[in-house]
């Protein structure tokens, strides 16, 4: 007999017992339970174990940033939902995640809670932060057996308040005793406390600093297999889609996910930015622009990119392309310094853009000319996205900031963001030589910025031409 699919294994609704005394004909897939099954299924478990664990690793790092949150609003009452399951198709949901101020506020990464809310409770001396979420159902209850949103039997053991309690140094209550008030100040829908959650995470602490490292690294690791996979990817009609595929297996085995949707884009497709469709393939002579990130269980992510010749080196006019993004690059490493506008690294990148292309040929101005606030740009139409954003448990971190807290903010040690000039020679564009259309080129790396100066957290993975070209020679010896 063949396994039943997904779809048909979803929960028959119970009928209340005391009342469910005949047998009810069925509403399309939702037949009712029988009463031997009802009259048994609340008997013969084992009793949980009543361990509490130890407090985990980010839990006061969280408290602080709870009382920086406490300081800023007194007296107020203040909510930060974590949001709730997204309907895919029928009974299918997306994959949970929690919104990235509730995990930032409570620690809560990976394994947390649909439909949780952290409430900060106003005190004379402050709040008391009280986290509210759905409990395990007790096993006499029907929620248990027949609900596979929630049930315990369709989706797995579901964490105590107790259990959380101690896992976080929060107070727990069950979501029932959450009651919304009139004058709650909310995430997502109050625009100063949205912003201020935001700006909350400009400055990385210690331990976001580590988790960031951590992302790197896996991510690196993540790199290293699909460059030892090439050969197999350049057989598959669908290449892009065995990169992606790799990739992911990578994030799923080593951290919690991908930070965002992949980008495999080989030949052409390295033009378009944000090319998630995957579906090209992978061809010699060609290269292939990989813009990936791992986010690990603590939710933190990061953000790399890769420009890989499939064949293992670089033709002359990739190589000059290539080249000069990593020129850029540099540049805006070597602009970032504590005190600097953050948009400083887009305009030290674009000096060199601007100034490369010009050298071509490909501008009906000079690089000057280009460059000036009010009547340039020209030079944009090969590199139109920025150069850098902030990073960490978001992709694109802190977008809610304000923008003199962001664009136009300086550089403080603590800040963590990416560095990612490109350019892009679309496969129709009679601006450029022949030669030139169809290649696409970026380099990215993750950056944090100290006291000292910057550092590149993903400087271990190679960068310059040659270190490509041996990079790919060793992993496929």
């Amino acid at each position: 007999m063949d396994a039943p699919s997904h779809s048909d294994t979803t929960a028959p609704t119970a009928e209340p017992q005391a009342e469910q005394t005949e047998t009810v004909a069925p509403s399309n897939r939702k037949a009712p339970f029988p009463r031997g099954f009802l009259d048994t299924i609340s008997t013969g478990w084992a009793e949980h174990p009543a361990t509490l664990p130890a407090a985990r690793e980010q839990a006061p790092w969280a408290a602080r940033r709870r009382e920086r949150l406490s300081r800023a609003f007194p007296g107020q009452r203040v909510v930060v939902p974590a949001g709730g399951l997204k309907q895919r198709s029928n009974d299918c949901d997306y994959p949970f995640r929690a919104h990235s101020a509730f995990s930032h506020l409570t620690g809560w990464g990976s394994d947390a809670e649909p439909d949780a809310v952290l409430v900060f409770e106003p005190r004379d001396e402050g709040h008391e932060a009280v986290l509210y979420f759905r409990e395990r159902a007790d096993r006499t209850t029907s929620e248990f057996y027949s609900d596979a949103t929630i049930g315990e039997f369709w989706i797995g053991p579901r964490p105590a308040l107790d259990g959380v309690a101690a896992d976080l140094g929060l107070t727990t209550a069950h979501l029932d005793e959450f009651a919304p008030e009139a004058d709650d100040r909310t995430v997502g829908t109050d625009d100063e406390v949205t912003r201020f959650v935001s700006e909350l995470r400009l400055i990385k602490d210690e331990y976001e600093l580590a988790q960031m490292a951590l992302a790197v690294e896996v991510t690196g690791r993540g790199f290293d297999d699909v460059i030892a996979e090439l050969p197999r990817i350049i057989e598959h009609p669908r290449g892009e889609r065995v990169v992606e595929g790799v990739f992911h297996q990578r994030a799923r085995s080593d951290g919690n996910s991908v930070g965002y949707d992949t980008i495999a884009a080989s030949g052409p497709h390295a033009c378009y930015l944000h090319w998630t469709r995957n579906d090209g393939p992978v061809a010699p002579g060609d290269l292939i622009l990989v813009d990936a990130g791992v986010e690990v269980d603590s939710l933190y992510t990061a953000d790399i990119t890769r420009t890989l010749p499939v064949s293992g080196t670089f033709t002359d006019v990739q190589r000059r392309i290539y080249e000069t993004v990593r020129e850029a690059a540099d540049a805006s490493f070597a602009a970032a310094k504590v005190g600097v506008p953050f948009r400083r690294l887009h305009e030290a990148a674009m000096e060199v853009i601007a100034a490369r292309v010009a050298e071509w040929g490909l501008l009906p101005v000079t690089a000057e000319e280009a460059l000036d606030a009010d009547r340039g740009g020209q030079h944009r139409r090969y590199m139109v996205h920025g150069t850098s954003h902030h990073l960490g448990i978001d992709v694109h971190d802190c977008a809610q900031a304000r923008r003199d807290m962001y664009y136009d903010g300086l550089l403080e040690p603590g800040m963590v963001f990416t560095i990612e000039p490109g350019l892009y020679f679309q496969i129709d564009d009679l601006t450029v030589p022949e030669e030139y259309r169809g290649i696409g080129a970026r380099i990215e790396d993750d950056i944090v910025m100290t006291a000292d100066g910057p550092v590149n957290l993903s400087a271990g993975i190679p960068r310059t031409a040659d270190e490509v070209e041996e990079w790919i020679a060793r992993l496929q010896r």
